[in-house]
């Protein structure tokens, strides 16, 4: 009982899905995903072996649409299934077995599928459409999965009420350090307004989890150096190197200290919003 997004960024870059839900901790079910592999959402009565088969078979080479095809021809139940898969060149599937509570549905487009099942009706599948492919191709990734899973909420989503959404987003080199491809992996498992903490939550790992952009970097100077380690002493801590790490801020400093992005300045001169 759950309305999904799964897409390939337009960069071809990315994988991810958005997913929210009447249930507690959605993302720990449905969403799974492996850069240059593909990504995969499974829901209604889901079957959650599906996630490491699915992507199995896309490892193998086959295609979203023939990835479910070995899906639902090899399981017990496919009429309670719910699915949708993006591969790694993009190909999207949909699949909504007969059985699933009503209304269930879904669609595809370029790079992108979207379903749903026990939904207040076809406008939720509708309006996540309508978001994804009228939001800039450019943005962020997550962003933009997530617009599309607030626009499919804000149109009805789940009948029964919300509890839960999730977002998970995957590239080569994206995770913390570069040391895995989880660029993204927010959940929030019971919340009486789950998409809108999930974009807060979205917001903080912009800050802490991904790194500055050259447009965000400002140059560090002698009387910025002495701002910045006057800023640290004031707080408790001997440098300002330690005051970074101590607020989990090392994606948002050079660590020669050259450079300081410019939201961390901001928290440093107490204007930040």
């Amino acid at each position: 009982m759950t309305f999904s997004i799964v897409a390939r960024s337009a960069d071809g870059e990315s994988w991810g899905v958005a997913v929210a839900s009447r249930f507690l901790a959605v993302g720990s079910a449905v969403p799974a995903a492996v850069a240059q592999v593909g990504a995969i959402a499974t829901q209604a009565d889901a079957n959650v072996a599906w996630k490491g088969l699915g992507l199995a078979h896309l490892d193998e080479g086959a295609t979203a649409s023939v990835a479910i095809d070995r899906l639902v021809r090899e399981d017990e139940k496919p009429d309670q299934r719910q699915v949708g898969i993006v591969d790694s060149d993009g190909g999207a599937a949909t699949y909504t077995g007969r059985a699933c509570v009503h209304w269930a549905g879904g669609v595809t487009g370029e790079g992108y599928a979207i379903q749903g099942n026990c939904l207040t009706g076809p406008e939720v599948v509708e309006a996540m459409q309508a978001a994804w492919e009228a939001s800039d191709p450019d943005a962020p990734h997550a962003h933009r999965l997530l617009a599309a899973l607030a626009a499919g909420d804000e149109a009805g989503g789940d009948f029964r009420g919300r509890q839960s959404a999730a977002l998970l987003v995957v590239r080569d080199g994206a995770g913390y350090a570069g040391l895995d491809d989880l660029a993204v992996d927010l959940r929030v498992d019971d919340h009486t307004t789950p998409i809108p903490e999930l974009e807060r939550l979205l917001g903080l790992h912009d800050l802490y989890l991904t790194a500055s952009t050259e447009e965000e970097k400002v140059l560090v100077t002698p009387e910025l150096e002495r701002t910045l380690e006057e800023h640290a002493r004031a707080a408790g801590h001997p440098d300002f190197r330690t005051w970074v790490g101590v607020e989990n801020l090392e994606m948002r400093v050079a660590e020669d200290l050259s450079w300081v992005d410019r939201r961390v300045l901001a928290i440093v001169r107490g204007d930040a919003s």
